[in-house]
């Protein structure tokens, strides 16, 4: 596969319309994370902040595969998927301002969106914490006999937990419905993969246990929804967990706080050459399939819909102090 064509697999998907919406939701996530960035420098957004720029490919891709009835498991890296699952945007970022609209009702932050109306439980701030939580949540689907799929993403650095084994191992053993998305990244924080890892290919980890898996081009948007559309696809015949492992690559520091000693900045352009976003905006072009008038617009509504939550969230209210301790405490019962 060249750098600007979709998989050939994929193919019966390439639809114009198809086409536009992955590349709308790419660009929601950019523009979204981008917004973020810009307001943290202005101490609008506060604590920990980990943006997803140049990983979009990923979320974009396996969200569309997913039911509403589905759920899914993310990590501290998560603003693209609770959005792409349906958080409302303005949800989203009032919860970034630590309001009482957002989403988690400005208790959470940037790690810990939640929302259960669209069945996105997090947000998890420990490395490899997500995977037992999403294991968890597809026994209990297979306990109740409820035909969903628990989509699972993680990052390269939770491969190095003992959570991952016993999640991967109890997975087959039962033979849950569990889409595990690998995000590989390269970096465990500061750690390069090849300095943590003795072997790399980290699908290969998952096939010890007997769990299906591949490793797909996670900067391609195309490719990895195929391979997604058919792991969730195999989960719902009952074929059991499968793993994906998405080699993809963060643009940005891993954290604002990151001043990101550990790589080369020529590493970092070379992966930019490989944007998801351009990518796929440049190969749709080549085959006439995106018009000059579309990106455009798609910016102009991304544009709209950000600058909305950001006037969202300026106007919200902060939690009242009495209600600090609010589900904190139980309250005192007297016999």
């Amino acid at each position: 596969m060249s750098d600007q064509s979709p998989a050939p697999h994929a193919k019966p998907h390439l639809t114009r319309d198809h086409l536009l919406d992955l590349l709308r939701q790419m660009v929601r996530i950019r523009r979204f994370e981008e917004r973020c960035g810009e307001l943290y420098q202005q101490e609008k957004i506060r604590g920990f902040l980990h943006l997803y720029i140049g990983e979009e490919a990923v979320a974009a891709g396996v969200m569309g595969c997913l039911h509403p009835e589905d759920a899914v498991v993310a990590t501290y890296r998560e603003h693209g998927h609770a959005i792409l699952r349906g958080v409302p945007m303005t949800a989203v970022m009032a919860e970034m301002y630590g309001k009482a609209e957002g989403c988690s009702r400005g208790r959470g932050g940037s790690m810990h969106l939640f929302n259960v109306g669209t069945r996105f439980f997090g947000g998890n701030a420990i490395v490899a914490g997500g995977l037992p939580l999403a294991v968890g949540m597809a026994l209990a689907d297979r306990m109740r006999g409820r035909p969903r799929v628990t989509a699972c993403f993680f990052g390269d650095g939770a491969v190095a937990e003992g959570e991952f084994h016993e999640s991967l191992n109890l997975a087959a053993l039962w033979k849950l419905p569990v889409l595990f998305v690998c995000e590989n990244n390269l970096y465990a924080m500061g750690t390069r993969l090849d300095r943590a890892q003795s072997q790399t290919d980290l699908h290969l980890k998952a096939a010890v246990y007997q769990v299906a898996s591949e490793a797909v081009d996670g900067m391609d948007v195309v490719a990895v929804e195929a391979a997604a559309r058919r792991m969730t696809d195999a989960i719902r015949d009952g074929a059991g967990p499968q793993f994906l492992e998405c080699r993809t690559y963060r643009f940005r520091a891993h954290s604002m706080f990151d001043p990101q000693l550990y790589r080369d900045k020529a590493e970092i352009e070379d992966w930019k050459r490989h944007d998801p976003v351009a990518r796929l905006s440049a190969w749709m072009r080549e085959t006439g399939m995106l018009h000059d008038a579309d990106l455009p617009a798609i910016e102009r509504e991304t544009e709209a819909e950000i600058e909305a939550a950001v006037a969202f969230a300026e106007a919200g209210q902060w939690e009242p102090v009495e209600d600090l301790a609010k589900d904190v405490y139980t309250r005192e019962v007297h016999p």
